[in-house]
């Protein structure tokens, strides 16, 4: 990891100064007053007696699909599909580059300017959240544009959006720049089905060539207590909104006062600057090294502090008044050269020892928001939010924004809770346990706009063992995996809401890849519910499975159990077992176990398999399901004896689709029944079983 120093020598301080007193208490009336004032009566352009009903989804779904999994927030979320608009509803649509494929839901709405979409409130509500798109600049770089906020017809507030972290293109690692040729033409690439170097005539490749990650959000206090039924409006400004406005959803809630601390080595005391003119960095390393000596936790109060590097953590409490008021903000800063990590940038983040250096323990980290600025990635720089190695320790509350990932912890070290978090709009993965984390457990958090997997477990050189990651909500991973597990041992996903995955991954995915140590032990895999998922493989041009086996380098054989999990509207596969063909006779997956599970809709089939090995299945029941209920391939040398995988019913295996039974007798062991690419069939919406 690279380090930046810690900064001069902590000071006494018997208390702020009176004029750092009289700006606090500013800020926190300001604050406070967002939370303790009552909403009055809703006026005629937005009356609560003549709106529509509000429509409240979790992941585009109906409630009462999803209950009891994934996150608990504490706010609602609504589609804007779903709200009264004179904008226009695109979608749905699940081809990757395109708006409709990155919105939650696959649906969204455009507005030009002078347009609108509108939303009722269903409870009581000070703070919104949207998620949006303008376009990008026309060499990059992104663009500003104002969004108007009105509630119930008046108390007008203009949001300013941005796209200057949003649209990258190109193949990874990506490029900000929309003109750009390709980054890797000697990589063989669908749209030509061919590597462009090794091509005569070489091939026209379309510019921008492949634009992603089109979305972004910004969260809004407005200014008081709203009630049930007022209404949220909208608006691009005529003459001075972006060409056109993309609003995927508004989530609302009702944040409360602003949490304070008075017995606390006060970050103002020891020179932060709530304003965020200058520098704080250095503040809050003196305020920690006073905490650490006098046993105090640091309490940091409302306001926007500038930090513009890691602050090193070890042995200390850091508490915000709240994610809402309490806001950690940096800039990315060029390195003047590459740190012994090879990073080449540094910006905002909290981190922990190195592991090497013996990581760092008992470190609290809870009630503050992180921004950073991040707008490439890097994948040798350290500019995360929240990373290092961390102990005995835990992270809670948090909100988490464009950073390169969200938390990144390498290892070893165990027993870190992270809960109740929100990590949005990154570069990158979400959160990642990374080599010999152990004992940890992160719950109850959302993911949303990861520029890589959602949620990780990656057991490269030293395995990661006895996790769990439980009742978190994935939404829209826009590169690989909603849930990703590689490698490890004895460790649990269950009771996660898993939703959208763009492209090139699954909801779930259980990899043997990335030098990931062998999964040993079991993996229990419970109680999980996706949504939309199993997205096209570009390499390999093929459809993917909602839940994911990969056995790219080593055979998968611990011992796998996957229980009452749900998998809804897949749009290919609901489970896909499957090997790389260079290596399809090496390696093989076993001991996989699927009890308990509902299959509803699927484009293609209930199982794929393209792997030697074996699965069982017990009271696994499918309904529309588009294909053949198993495409049996095995390691494709197609042998007299059949496929080289084999299914085994338990019993209690019902349903199917217009083919009749998914799993019928005549399928068993090992038919080869093998499609490689089979019409698509999209399924209905999903349903109440």
């Amino acid at each position: 990891m690279s380090r930046s120093s810690r900064g001069s020598a902590a000071r006494r301080s018997g208390g702020p100064r009176r004029r750092v007193v009289t700006v606090v208490a500013a800020l926190i009336a300001a604050t406070v007053g967002l939370s303790t004032q009552t909403g009055g009566t809703a006026l005629a352009d937005g009356r609560a007696d003549t709106a529509p009903a509000p429509v409240v989804t979790r992941a585009a779904l109906d409630p009462s699909l999803v209950a009891g999994r994934g996150a608990d927030l504490g706010f609602v979320e609504q589609e804007a599909e779903n709200a009264t608009t004179t904008g226009t509803v695109i979608g749905p649509d699940r081809t990757a580059y395109t708006l409709p494929a990155e919105a939650s839901g696959r649906k969204a709405v455009k507005l030009t300017p002078g347009t609108y979409v509108e939303f009722v409130l269903p409870s009581a509500a000070n703070a919104i959240t949207v998620r949006y798109s303008i376009p990008d600049a026309p060499n990059g770089g992104g663009i500003t544009a104002p969004l108007d906020v009105t509630v119930n017809g008046k108390s007008r507030t203009t949001m300013t959006l941005t796209s200057k972290y949003a649209w990258l293109y190109n193949q990874y690692p990506f490029s900000n720049d929309p003109n750009a040729g390709l980054l890797q033409p000697d990589w063989w690439i669908t749209e030509c089905s061919c590597v462009p170097s090794a091509t005569t005539p070489a091939p026209t490749i379309a510019k921008p060539f492949r634009p992603n990650h089109f979305y972004d959000e910004q969260r809004l206090l407005l200014g008081r207590k709203y009630r049930a039924g007022d209404t949220v409006r909208l608006t691009v400004p005529v003459g001075r909104g972006a060409t056109e406005t993309v609003v995927d959803l508004l989530d609302s809630e009702l944040v409360g006062a602003p949490h304070t601390r008075l017995v606390a080595a006060n970050v103002l005391a020891f020179g932060a600057d709530p304003l965020g003119r200058r520098d704080s960095a250095d503040a809050f390393d003196r305020a920690i090294a006073f905490a650490q000596r006098k046993h105090l936790t640091v309490y940091v109060p409302p306001g926007t502090y500038q930090v513009n590097r890691h602050i090193i953590v070890d042995r200390v409490t850091i508490e915000g008044a709240g994610s809402w008021y309490t806001i950690i903000k940096g800039r990315e800063i060029a390195l003047g050269t590459p740190a012994p990590d090879g990073s080449v940038h540094t910006g905002v983040g909290f981190y922990g020892k190195d592991a090497s250096a013996g990581g760092s323990t008992n470190v609290h980290l809870s009630g503050f928001a992180i921004e950073g600025d991040v707008r490439e990635r890097v994948d040798t720089d350290q500019v995360n939010g929240v990373g290092g190695a961390m102990s005995d320790s835990t992270i809670d509350g948090l909100y988490i924004h464009h950073t390169k990932v969200g938390m990144w912890f390498d290892g070893p070290m165990t027993n870190l809770r992270i809960t109740n978090n929100v990590i949005t709009d990154q570069i990158a993965d979400g959160l990642n346990f990374h080599t010999g984390v152990t004992h940890s457990v992160v719950s109850n958090n959302l993911i949303r706009n990861s520029g890589d997997d959602g949620l990780a477990m990656w057991s490269e050189k030293t395995a990661n063992a006895h996790n769990t990651f439980a009742h978190n909500t994935v939404q829209t991973p826009v590169l690989a995996n909603g849930i990703a597990v590689y490698g490890g041992t004895d460790n649990t996903i269950s009771d996660n809401l898993v939703a959208d995955p763009v492209r090139e991954g699954s909801a779930i995915q259980v990899g043997s890849r990335f030098g990931a140590e062998a999964f040993r032990g079991h993996l229990w895999i419970t109680d999980n519910t996706t949504v939309r998922a199993g997205t096209y493989e570009l390499n390999w041009n093929i459809g993917l499975g909602a839940i994911w086996f990969y056995a790219l380098e080593k055979n998968i054989d611990a011992d796998i159990q996957v229980v009452g999990d749900t998998f809804l509207d897949n749009t290919y596969n609901a489970v896909m077992l499957v090997s790389d063909f260079p290596v399809k006779d090496l390696y093989s997956i076993t001991n996989v176990h699927f009890k308990d599970i509902k299959v509803d809709g699927t484009g293609t089939s209930v199982v794929s398999a393209r792997v030697a090995g074996s699965a069982s299945f017990e009271n696994v029941d499918a309904r529309n399901v588009g294909a053949v209920g198993v495409n049996n391939c095995g390691s494709f040398n197609f042998t007299p004896a059949g496929s080289e995988f084999s299914l085994t019913d338990l019993g209690g295996n019902d349903g199917g689709g217009t083919t009749g039974p998914w799993l019928a007798p005549w399928e068993l062991p090992n038919t080869i029944t093998c499609d490689d690419r089979p019409p698509v069939v999209a399924p209905p919406a999903p349903a109440a079983w």
